[in-house]
């Protein structure tokens, strides 16, 4: 099933989701050093970069939705979309609970914010792993008849042409 939310001929969701895992993860990094360290700073910058995840993870979830629903009902994929989209949701409050809790004191956060900060983490996993499910094993946002030899998707053919100059996938050697 072909993602409706493009550029340049790629899913925009997957460019997207990037930047809220990484920086909210890595907010979670930091909580952890912070704890084992006493470096504040740590956690400072923590609540920064939650405030970023936070803004990228709402836009990631616009093309998410309207690629979830372009995907039939009744079908696995729409039942593993639904979870995946309700459980970012969760993991978006989740942060922002924790970023509310330590706007007083970012270099401080309480025991329950940092508690937060690793249970978004936990579930982001479960949530990103549910993502690659709808990808890898679903094909969700896969140009239908995708190849290791399909033209460059800025090309203007679709996934299944080939040139013949190439190989067959099958015989690839390079």
């Amino acid at each position: 099933m072909e993602s409706k939310a493009k550029v340049a001929g790629h899913p925009v969701h997957p460019m997207l989701v990037a930047f809220p895992l990484g920086l909210l993860g890595t907010a979670a990094i930091f909580d952890g050093i912070q704890k084992a360290t006493g470096n504040e700073r740590w956690s400072e910058a923590a609540h920064y970069m939650m405030a970023a995840g936070l803004i990228g993870g709402a836009a990631a979830a616009v093309p998410g939705l309207i690629d979830y629903l372009e995907i039939p009902e009744k079908t696995r994929a729409h039942n593993i979309g639904l979870l995946h989209g309700i459980g970012n949701a969760a993991v978006l409050g989740i942060f922002a609970a924790s970023w509310a809790m330590r706007r007083q004191n970012p270099g401080r956060p309480s025991g329950a914010a940092m508690a937060l900060s690793f249970g978004g983490m936990a579930l982001s996993m479960v949530t990103g792993w549910l993502g690659g499910e709808l990808v890898d094993r679903l094909g969700v946002g896969v140009d239908d008849g995708a190849n290791l030899n399909a033209p460059n998707s800025l090309a203007g053919r679709a996934a299944h042409e080939w040139t013949p100059d190439r190989l067959p996938s099958d015989r690839l050697t390079a």
